[in-house]
């Protein structure tokens, strides 16, 4: 069984070679420009689909950047909801754990050239940083950053870059994937009833620099303190509950059924 200390380490013998390709494409691809691009391609809202079908399509889908986990990616999302409802977490918190990866759907509609299908991931999965300023060294795979675009642009390759002192997270824009993707659609869905405290776990839990290693201390601010304490709260249970323990989709719709309506109401989301 794995402790605590194995989880999310990639130096181990035996993590994939695909996770540290998606990882190095995923810097080197990642800039200002790119993201600005995906927000524009995706952020349309306009591919209605209900949620337990969403969740059923992640039972195609595997992350390539994920060194503790090669189930399919809906097994997750059922693992981290049954570990918080054993906790007896808020019910709109367990919603969250069975729905955070939610944004990796964009596999359905997206494209291998721009890192967001099936085979090329690099635009869709991993830890996420913010662009538009210097790239920290507490990223995972470091030696990478230098392939980035951007940091050869002084516009963008200083501390606080295009930023303006303590602005907050809020007022940044992060690599594109699936937090920021499901954050948004959900932001825009207009029968949605989760707390702030579920949406700031939704959109920031991959942005591991800064909530676990203190990164972008020259932007982040008061707000983005509190914002941290709730991503904690929820990452326990993102990585910690990651196992080969299977559960089937069907039998969690009587639990969660009720719930997601409660938070999400009836009607399909719009992607």
């Amino acid at each position: 069984m794995k402790t605590a200390t194995t989880f999310r380490n990639y130096a181990r013998d035996d993590v994939r070679p695909a996770v540290r390709e998606c990882y190095r494409e995923m810097r080197a691809r990642q800039t200002v420009d790119y993201v600005a691009r995906m927000h524009d391609k995706y952020l349309t809202y306009d591919r209605p689909l209900g949620l337990w079908e969403a969740l059923a399509a992640l039972d195609d889908f595997v992350d390539l950047s994920d060194p503790d986990m090669d189930l399919p990616n809906v097994q997750h999302l059922l693992q981290t909801a049954a570990a918080m409802r054993a906790d007896d977490c808020p019910d709109w918190m367990q919603l969250v754990g069975l729905v955070h990866d939610l944004g990796k759907v964009l596999y359905l509609w997206g494209s291998d050239a721009d890192g967001t299908g099936l085979d090329s991931q690099w635009g869709l999965v991993g830890d996420t940083f913010v662009v538009g300023c210097a790239l920290p060294d507490s990223l995972i795979f470091p030696e990478f950053n230098h392939l980035n675009p951007d940091m050869a642009d002084p516009r963008y390759n200083t501390l606080s870059g295009v930023y303006a002192q303590n602005c907050g997270l809020d007022a940044c824009t992060v690599a594109w994937g699936h937090d920021e993707y499901l954050y948004q659609v959900l932001a825009h869905h207009a029968d949605n009833r989760l707390p702030e405290a579920g949406m700031v776990m939704i959109r920031y839990h991959s942005l591991y620099a800064w909530h676990e290693r203190g990164a972008w201390a020259e932007l982040t601010n008061a707000r983005d303190d509190r914002n941290r304490d709730w991503v904690r709260q929820f990452n326990r249970y993102d990585l910690y509950t990651k196992s080969a323990e299977v559960h089937d989709l069907a039998a969690a719709k009587a639990y969660f059924g009720p719930i997601i309506d409660k938070y999400l109401g009836t009607e399909p989301i719009r992607f």
